[in-house]
């Protein structure tokens, strides 16, 4: 009898999981699932492509506002409780921007959705983290996060195929309808309720800080001019948003250490946390791991500009990165259980650096560029995976909700930061064919005044999707080889900044991992010490 009591708590707790997992990987789909179906969208509501934009936009600032905000109240009312509620409004929302009447409407429902979507992985890895014994939790947190990144990865692709199969835009959100229904039903059956100890009150006024801080950066953020790289940070709604973000964010520090000091408010976010230099430092690699999946969603650009992949064929070519990331993701969360955290990030910190730098400097062919994509896959998802929760678990005592939360704010943050900065250095690339012109003119025996001033410096000042168009338009065959080659020479000095870039921050990741090892590993036993009490 006892054994089958164990095998039936074991599978209740396996089919636990799978509910987590399931309702991450939906969660963090329609983040990305929208823009293959961007185009239709705006037709459809009758919108242009700028204004049809805030379709993602508004749902990337429901996420990042509401995330920490879930973390925190899953601490106080309840895991189990929070997750049920953040799936109905994510189902709700989804339902409702399926049947739109308008697009205001649809605005209105898309962050309604988010606010559902923005909790369900902080709300899952502390979960995890107070139900699953410490030597089984780099495994699940592995699972739970490669599913939460391959679903960024994979988003734009699996929109396509549902629109390929379906024809209508509005399946891409009806079908997470049975789906959240059946994760409701499973939650509220199998899933245990937890919770952690807090204080009397709840922090009304820090949170509503924390979330217009949050909605201004990221405003600021999506203001920002791909065209324009640096100089558009001048502009008043770009640079005045920042300073608002900026200073409501020092107004909700010192609020939050002045309560923590003298009142029994429980804070959104702990004051103590900010102080702590092993949270501190797991929040910027989390950052830093926000850019990797930035610069991923230049690679269907890159295959199609750098290696002339079909341009309806180059969102495939993100396959191996895909399936490698999710392998690497629970591949990560078995090596945490068995060397740790720490040991983890250095291994895939080499791993990515060898991917990232090789797409960079050596995938000058197709099979090159299988390989190099598939490491960097393997190696990014051993970091989205475990060991980021686990470091900020530790460092974080009894306040795991508003850590976690914090810990997906600052990746999602780098998410959203890293395709303004990478679209900068891939246009800036493309501007230097003004001088990369006339040599390869020269090559093909063209004159250079055969080809206007004029004519160049309109190629040259295009964005970098629509120099290819012009140049097949050009009647002299001599003149478009000239101009082809120019435009594959620039296209790599365009793409090559990014991904040498992102291997250097993964340098940075492993310098960290080392220097705070000593830190890191006093977190863990703290944290292993108070586990034992409690047992």
């Amino acid at each position: 009898m006892l054994l089958e009591g164990k095998q039936q708590a074991t599978t209740k707790l396996n089919i636990s999981f799978i509910i987590l997992i399931i309702g991450v990987f939906m969660a963090a789909l329609d983040n990305g699932i929208i823009s293959a179906a961007l185009t239709t969208i705006n037709s459809s509501f009758g919108v242009s492509a700028s204004t049809g934009t805030w379709g993602i936009t508004l749902y990337t600032l429901g996420l990042a506002v509401m995330t920490p905000i879930a973390g925190k109240l899953s601490d106080r009312y309840g895991r189990k409780k929070l997750f049920l509620i953040e799936i109905i409004v994510f189902t709700t929302g989804s339902l409702s921007v399926a049947l739109s009447p308008n697009y205001t409407f649809f605005l209105a429902a898309r962050l309604f959705q988010s606010f559902g979507g923005g909790g369900i992985f902080v709300i899952a890895s502390s979960y995890v983290i107070s139900t699953v014994s410490k030597k089984r939790q780099g495994s699940i947190l592995g699972l739970l996060g490669g599913m939460h990144g391959l679903a960024s990865v994979i988003g734009p692709n699996i929109g396509s195929f549902l629109i390929d199969i379906t024809g209508s835009w509005h399946w891409l959100f009806l079908i997470n309808v049975p789906i959240g229904g059946a994760l409701m039903i499973g939650g509220w059956l199998v899933l245990e309720e937890n919770r952690e100890k807090v204080l009397s009150s709840i922090d009304f006024l820090g949170i509503s800080l924390l979330s217009f801080s949050i909605l201004s950066m990221m405003l600021a953020i999506n203001n920002v001019s791909t065209r324009e790289g640096i100089q558009s940070l001048f502009h008043f709604k770009i640079s005045g948003f920042m300073i608002i973000s900026f200073l409501i964010f020092t107004i909700f520090i010192v609020v939050e250490k002045k309560r923590e000091e003298k009142d029994k408010t429980d804070p959104i976010l702990p004051y103590r946390l900010l102080r702590n230099p092993t949270y501190t430092v797991t929040m910027i690699m989390a950052l830093i791991s926000g850019t990797f999946i930035g610069s991923i969603i230049f690679i269907p650009s890159f295959v199609e500009q750098v290696l002339a992949i079909p341009v309806e064929k180059s969102g495939y070519w993100m396959t191996p990165l895909a399936i490698a990331s999710g392998i690497g993701a629970a591949g990560g969360g078995f090596f945490v259980d068995k060397k740790g955290p720490v040991q983890t990030l250095i291994a895939s910190g080499v791993i990515t650096f060898i991917g990232f730098g090789g797409l960079g400097v050596l995938a000058e062919t197709t099979s090159m560029f299988i390989i190099f994509s598939t490491i960097a896959g393997f190696g990014f998802g051993f970091i989205l995976g475990a060991p980021l929760t686990v470091l900020t678990s530790n460092a974080a005592g009894s306040q795991k909700g508003s850590a976690l939360g914090t810990l997906s704010v600052a990746r999602q943050v780098g998410i959203t930061i890293s395709p303004t900065i990478f679209g900068s250095i891939i246009q800036h690339g493309f501007s230097n064919m003004e001088r990369i012109i006339p040599n390869k003119l020269s090559k093909y025996g063209v004159e250079t005044d055969e080809v206007s001033v004029h004519q160049i410096e309109r190629l040259s000042d295009s964005h970098y999707s629509e120099i290819q168009t012009k140049i097949a338009n050009i009647p002299s065959e001599d003149v478009r080889f000239a101009l082809q080659e120019a435009f594959n020479e620039a296209a790599r000095n365009a793409y090559e900044p990014i991904y040498i870039l992102v291997a250097c921050l993964t340098v940075l990741i492993v310098v960290l991992s080392v220097i705070f090892h000593h830190d890191f590993s006093q977190d863990e036993a703290k944290e292993n010490s108070k586990s034992e009490e409690k047992n």
